[in-house]
């Protein structure tokens, strides 16, 4: 009993790190209609913002968080323009483009990344996350609790930003039909340029909690992908909502399958769990919605 408690605890603490990757993603993708292949290397670039502020400037990683919120913010204000540019053009299959788009963003990161530090892993250091709370027989480490914590602040933060600001009813207007909120004065190009830029800087502070709970390099930035499409995907594409729900049961999933099967089967298992959820709810588990 005691190892099912402690797995479910793991389970959820991972499920946090999940939600806070996630989160932007599906904002994202209820805005702009792009499915962002760069997701994972936002992640793994957070990662190494703080290794290297902690590495050469002596930065304590949870004073990296709003640093990296602008630094990726102004890289996402920057990118967010072409974004946009190649999902409203004239080519045949616009999403397909942003795919394209979105890929040779994440390929330039990788490679920036592989040329820069190689394959060696990179851990973030942090003093003040140090250790593990034992709670009734139960270990929980303190980084890995920061995460969870961060991620419903996230969520609850995002979710007051959108349902109660006027900035927020615009980004939600878009998200139902972007033509009806251009009538309505919303300016479209703008304002998907600011979720863009909102998502990679909320993306990168996820990142900085990542790596210091897993050990990074450049090439864990598919697996990220991937699980961030799981989540964004049976929560319902573009469901902010939901995101925190099937964040936390992809955690729980990864945890469990790891304990009694296996980690070599954690990929597969998740993915025909996907296959099989879709085919009983093809919308997720919410209805799309900002």
């Amino acid at each position: 009993m005691e190892i099912f408690v402690q797995t479910l605890v793991t389970g959820l603490l991972i499920g946090g790190l999940y939600v806070a990757i996630s989160m932007g993603f599906a904002l994202s993708f209820g805005v702009l209609d792009v499915v962002d292949l760069a997701i994972g290397m936002w992640v793994v670039l957070g990662a190494y913002a703080a290794v290297i502020g902690r590495e050469v400037f002596g930065i304590e990683p949870l004073l990296m968080l709003p640093i990296v919120l602008v630094v990726f913010g102004l890289m996402g204000w920057l990118i967010g323009p072409f974004i946009y540019r190649v999902r409203t053009s004239n080519y045949a299959l616009p999403a397909l483009m942003a795919l394209a788009f979105t890929f040779g963003i994440e390929t330039a990161i990788r490679g920036g990344l592989l040329a820069t530090f190689g394959y060696t892993p990179k851990a973030v250091q942090t003093e003040f996350l140090q250790g593990v709370w034992h709670v009734m027989g139960i270990s929980i480490p303190i980084v890995r609790a920061a995460g969870f914590v961060f991620a419903l602040v996230l969520a609850m933060a995002l979710l007051v930003f959108l349902y109660f600001t006027r900035l927020g009813l615009a980004i939600r207007a878009m998200a139902q039909n972007k033509d009806s909120a251009g009538l309505m004065g919303v300016n479209v190009k703008r304002m998907s340029t600011f979720v863009y830029a909102l998502y990679v800087g909320v993306t990168g502070m996820a990142g900085v909690l990542v790596g210091a709970v897993y050990s990074t390099t450049p090439q864990v930035g598919l697996r990220y992908t991937l699980f961030a499409f799981f989540v964004v995907v049976l929560a319902g594409l573009g469901s902010v909502m939901g995101v925190l729900v099937s964040g936390l049961a992809l955690g729980m999933l990864q945890a469990f399958v790891t304990v009694y099967v296996g980690a070599d089967y954690t990929l597969m298992t998740v993915f025909l769990v996907l296959f099989l959820i879709l085919l009983l709810l093809p919308n997720g588990l919410a209805r799309r919605t900002v």
